[in-house]
C-alpha cells in the first residue's frame, strides 16, 4: 500500500514538473540569467581597448548615489508614477462604468475609448508633437482664440515632464478600461436588483457592491501601471528626449542613454538592479500584504 502511495506521489511530482518545465526554461533564459549577467556586469568597469575592465565590487552604485542627474531621473519617475498610476486608474475605471451602462451608441464610445490604445506609442507621440508645437500645435491655436500667449510646453522644465504625463495617462487609460468593462460584465445582474429592492442609490450599490467586487481587478490594473511606469520610454524620444535639462528624463530612458550614447554599461547595468530590486519589493508588497486584503483573506 505505502508503495502504491509513494509511486502515485512520485508521478504526481513528475507531472507537475513537466508542466512547469517550459514556464521555467523561459523564465531561465529570459529572465533570471539576462538578470544574473546584469548584476555580474555591474560589479566591472567599464572597459577600453588600453585598459580591460576591472572588478570593483559596489563602485559603480555609490558612483550611481553620488550622481546628482540621478536623483533627479529618479524624483521625475517617481512624480510620473505617482501622477499616471492613479489617474489613469481612475480615468479608466468611469469610462468603464458609463460605457457599461445602458448608453446610446454604447459600440461607438466603447470603441472610442479603446482607440488610443490600438496606437504604437510612437504614434501617439507624433499625434501629441502635433497639439504641442509651440505657435502650430492644437493647444496653441485653441488659446490664441482666448487671447492666450504662445507656450512651449515641452521646451520648458515646469511643464515638459507633465506634457509626458498627459499622453501616457490617455495612452493607458483606454486600455486600463478594457480589464474593468469586462469584470463589470461579470457581476451578477441579481446584486442590482436586490439593491434596488432596497432602495439603495446608484452610488451607494457602485460604492458598496461594485469596487470591492471590482478591488481584484483594480489590483492587477495596479501592478501593470506600475511596470509601465517604469518601462515607457517610447514617447520620450519623440517629445522630449529627456529634456530640457533632464527635466523630463525618466529612469530606463538614463539607462538606454548611460548604455547606448554614452557606452558606459556597468552603469547601467547597476541603475538596472536597482530598478529590480524596487520592482521586486513593490511585489512583495503586493503579495503579502495588498493581495490578502483584496481577496478577503
Amino acid at each position: 500500500m505505502n508503495k502504491r502511495v509513494n509511486l502515485e506521489r512520485r508521478r504526481q511530482a513528475i507531472y507537475g514538473w513537466l508542466l512547469l518545465s517550459p514556464a521555467a526554461v523561459m523564465l531561465s533564459i529570459f529572465a533570471f540569467y539576462p538578470s544574473a549577467a546584469t548584476f555580474w556586469s555591474s560589479l566591472f568597469s567599464r572597459g577600453t581597448r588600453r585598459r580591460p575592465s576591472e572588478f570593483i565590487a559596489l563602485e559603480n552604485y555609490s558612483d550611481l548615489f553620488a550622481d546628482p542627474t540621478f536623483w533627479v531621473v529618479l524624483k521625475n519617475n517617481l512624480l510620473y508614477a505617482a501622477v499616471t498610476i492613479p489617474v489613469s486608474i481612475v480615468i479608466a475605471l468611469a469610462m468603464a462604468l458609463w460605457a457599461n451602462s445602458k448608453i446610446p451608441a454604447r459600440g461607438f464610445v466603447r470603441t472610442a475609448y479603446f482607440t488610443p490604445t490600438v496606437l504604437p506609442m510612437i504614434a501617439a507621440a507624433n499625434l501629441w508633437l502635433f497639439f504641442y508645437t509651440p505657435g502650430l500645435g492644437v493647444l496653441d491655436q485653441i488659446g490664441g482664440l482666448f487671447g492666450l500667449p504662445s507656450i512651449n510646453w515641452l521646451g520648458q522644465p515646469q511643464t515638459a515632464l507633465w506634457a509626458v504625463i498627459i499622453v501616457t495617462i490617455w495612452k493607458e487609460a483606454g486600455f486600463f478600461m478594457i480589464f474593468y468593462l469586462a469584470a463589470l460584465q461579470t457581476i451578477p445582474e441579481d446584486l442590482k436588483e436586490a439593491s434596488d429592492i432596497e432602495g439603495a442609490s446608484r452610488w451607494t450599490y457602485t460604492r458598496r457592491i461594485v469596487l470591492p467586487l471590482l478591488m481584484p481587478t483594480t489590483l492587477f490594473i495596479m501592478v501593470n501601471a506600475t511596470i509601465n511606469s517604469v518601462k515607457l520610454i517610447d514617447h520620450l524620444f519623440i517629445l522630449t528626449k529627456g529634456g530640457p535639462s533632464d527635466a523630463s528624463k525618466l529612469i530606463l530612458y538614463y539607462i538606454w542613454e548611460m548604455a547606448f550614447a554614452f557606452f558606459d554599461a556597468p552603469h547601467a547595468a547597476a541603475m538596472t538592479i536597482l530598478v529590480l530590486g524596487v520592482l521586486c519589493i513593490v511585489a512583495a508588497v503586493q503579495l503579502f500584504f495588498i493581495d490578502r486584503r483584496t481577496h478577503y483573506q
